[in-house]
């Protein structure tokens, strides 16, 4: 994919709780499931200090997600990974058929 819609939000909101920070900081986290687009592929953003780059930006339904993924998301497994969701998202259920984009990013290397 290569056209992408607007942005829903900005690409400083993608990361903003602070244990998935670190996580992205030590490399555990690789990826950020959102609703919405914050950021496209070549796109960087900053967490305390640290810069990281968008890699992909693709289309899953939550049902396709696995324990893989929810390891890049910085999670131990996948019923922990939904367990967590709803509980941050007073009213959300988990609907296999539910649409969300995968921002997938990587610390910068310093050149």
């Amino acid at each position: 994919m290569d056209t992408y819609p607007q942005k829903t939000c900005s690409i400083d909101r993608l990361l903003t709780q602070p244990k998935l920070i670190a996580a992205a900081k030590a490399g555990i986290k690789t990826q950020q499931r959102r609703d919405g687009v914050y950021g496209w592929p070549g796109e960087e953003f900053a967490l305390d200090g640290m810069v990281f780059v968008i890699t992909e930006l693709t289309r899953q339904s939550l049902g396709d997600m696995t324990d893989e993924h929810a390891k890049a998301e910085g999670f131990p497994d996948l019923v922990t990974y939904k367990d967590i969701i709803i509980k941050m998202h007073a009213g959300m259920t988990w609907n296999i058929e539910h649409l969300v984009w995968v921002h997938a990013f990587a610390a910068k290397e310093n050149t």
